[in-house]
């Protein structure tokens, strides 16, 4: 029996065949759950034909498409093992990856073909299939894709595949050393769909949704692309995200919810003309990935849209917290309370549970926490000591059992023999009116042991000068707190999921791009 997610468009071209499950948004084109069980089992069928079996992984360095989507369901399908890549990354970098997680074939997108082919070398790969881009689905040509899907029988092969089978490698974004593979079952893709259910309002199938940041990501993927296909809604999806083509979808497809990354609402809430765009269809958005700065939250809120924050890793699937539309400003800063089938805890260093309040490292426990890390049993044991994910976060929890993440271990900064969380410090500094975007980092201090730098982006042609950024933040926060130097930059360095790559800028200062020993 198949208990996978390669079943879920099985289901619905039984019970709601001809509802849209994917929507190109380059060319319009849609894909029915009848045609989405026909192709994917076609897909699944040529792929067995190349020697793919339960367990092989299969990778992707693909722009978002729905052909990208249906590679994720046929190989689920298969019983095998998706490994979804940041199309960003070097040659060597997605080589890594290639070795690393063993993959014997690898989804291209065109742009990326000369990148991947170099990538291959020294690897298990055997073969590359490329999938067109929006360009060549417009024209309506021929393409290696479509003719392996062709040369497939659209007859359902049913696998055994059970809830507890690794299904999606995904590799994590290496912001503290060599990306490691997050192993994610099909259980927890099934219980992270069950969580999207009961997100504000909740989801269902008459829901239509963007997907503009990468699939390759588990915000994209998982918030809300997968759990709509469980549910029988619809998902429009975007080749790459701009403001505009952002805002054109919504008003065109009548969006109800929307995933994106802060940078990305921030975005849409500077891009030319917004408000007088029509943005009523949608029922809420979510942002995630990282903290929302509160002046982005009230440009949304201005527009009227219901604006939410989750909170999650690709470890939890992602989602594992979530704050409410009306208590995203009263509770700014907050990750919100653990999702109904997720439990919560802050300890210590010897895991002991910490009082209310008080800072120590976030754990989760839920059926949507990944099983591992991809052959790094030693770092599995530590990461899920106890039945517990060690988050790496450090979090408190108030008295009515909201959490705030106050930061990550490896980015707090101890001045002075005191803890400076640079959060805090960020949240304080966006609501100056000429701060764009903003990071806060330590670098070494001979005297302090590390000091606290602001690097910042300024807002359009304003100028502002660092001693006027400290003495704003003087005014609010504790002098120990505030930023002893300020840089100005034209950008801040980002993953492909909007994080700030911290360890980017202090090596931009320092020789060692860690942060200072202790």
């Amino acid at each position: 029996m198949d208990n996978g997610f390669g079943n879920w468009p099985t289901i619905h071209a039984l019970r709601n065949a001809s509802r849209v499950a994917f929507v190109d948004a380059s060319t319009g084109a849609t894909t029915t759950f009848r045609q989405l069980e026909s192709r994917t089992n076609a897909l699944a069928d040529a792929l067995t034909h190349k020697g793919v079996r339960k367990g092989d992984r299969v990778a992707l360095v693909t722009l978002n498409s729905p052909q990208m989507m249906e590679v994720f369901f046929a190989v689920a399908k298969l019983g095998a093992v998706t490994v979804p890549i940041n199309f960003r990354l070097a040659a060597p970098e997605i080589q890594y990856i290639l070795k690393d997680s063993g993959a014997s074939l690898v989804f291209y997108s065109p742009a990326f073909r000369e990148t991947v082919k170099q990538a291959c070398a020294e690897t298990c790969v055997r073969e590359l299939v490329e999938v067109p881009d929006a360009a060549q689905r417009a024209s309506g040509g021929p393409s290696a894709f479509e003719d392996l899907v062709t040369s497939g029988n659209t007859a359902r092969v049913v696998r055994t595949v059970t809830h507890d089978d690794l299904c999606v490698l995904m590799y994590t974004s290496g912001t503290t050393g060599f990306p490691k593979g997050v192993m994610l079952t099909h259980g927890n893709f099934m219980w992270n769909a069950i969580h999207n259910t009961v997100l504000g309002e909740g989801v269902g199938r008459g829901d239509v949704s963007l997907a503009a940041a990468p699939l390759f990501h588990i915000g994209a993927l998982g918030i809300h692309t997968l759990p709509l296909t469980y549910l029988g809604g619809t998902t429009v999806i975007l080749e790459a995200f701009t403001p505009d083509a952002w805002v054109d979808a919504v008003e065109k497809h009548r969006a109800t919810q929307a995933f994106a990354v802060p940078a990305m609402w921030a975005a849409i809430v500077n891009a030319p003309g917004i408000g007088e765009r029509d943005l009523t269809s949608l029922r809420f958005a979510i942002s995630g990935g990282a903290p929302c700065p509160i002046v982005v939250i009230e440009a949304m809120q201005r527009l009227g849209v219901a604006f939410t924050e989750g909170f999650g890793m690709t470890e939890t699937a992602p989602i594992a917290a979530y704050l409410d539309a009306d208590a995203v400003i009263g509770h700014a800063g907050s990750i919100g309370r653990p999702v109904h089938h997720v439990e919560f805890r802050v300890v210590s260093e010897d895991d002991q549970e910490v009082g209310t309040g008080q800072v120590g490292e976030l754990v989760v426990r839920g059926p949507n926490i990944f099983v591992g890390y991809w052959e790094m049993p030693e770092a599995s044991r530590e990461a899920l000591r106890g039945g517990w994910f060690h988050t790496g976060d450090l979090a408190r929890m108030d008295e009515e059992g909201y959490y705030t993440l106050v930061d990550r271990k490896t980015d707090m900064v101890i001045t002075g023999g005191e803890n400076v969380y640079p959060v805090e410090v960020e949240q304080v500094l966006y609501r100056h009116p000429c701060v764009d975007e903003v990071a806060v980092i330590g670098l070494p201090d001979e005297k302090w042991g590390e000091r606290v730098v602001a690097v910042v982006v300024s807002r359009g042609k304003e100028k502002i000068t660092g001693e006027e950024l400290i003495s704003w933040a003087r005014e609010r926060l504790a002098h120990f707190k505030c930023p002893q130097t300020v840089e100005f930059v034209d950008a801040l360095p980002r993953t492909a999921t909007g994080k700030i790559l911290k360890r980017e800028l202090r090596r931009a200062w320092v020789d060692d791009e860690s942060a200072v020993s202790r």
